[in-house]
């Protein structure tokens, strides 16, 4: 899953983090804070991707786009042992 061909948007990454068989526990698409998940979040200029944890943006990045930040986000939870669903 390195590489996806065409513009990533914040609909096509939840459709690819299903089938990934990411816990959508684990990440908010929406700029939501919650507690111990990965978060993309719409900013002034741009496009932001974190971790939140107890409030705080850890390990925060800025992107100017939405597919730049999406393929980053990508890269995070596929590589994360620890966001897959448990069976």
């Amino acid at each position: 899953m390195e590489y996806v061909a065409g513009l990533l948007t914040r609909e096509r990454l939840r459709r690819l983090l299903d089938v990934e068989g990411i816990d959508p526990r684990v990440y908010n698409l929406d700029g939501a804070h919650g507690d111990e998940a990965y978060v993309l979040a719409i900013r002034p200029g741009g496009w932001a991707v974190f971790y939140a944890e107890r409030g705080e943006e850890v390990g925060r990045r800025n992107f100017d786009s939405e597919d730049e930040a999406c393929h980053y986000l990508l890269r995070l939870l596929v590589r994360d042992p620890t966001t897959r669903r448990r069976r």
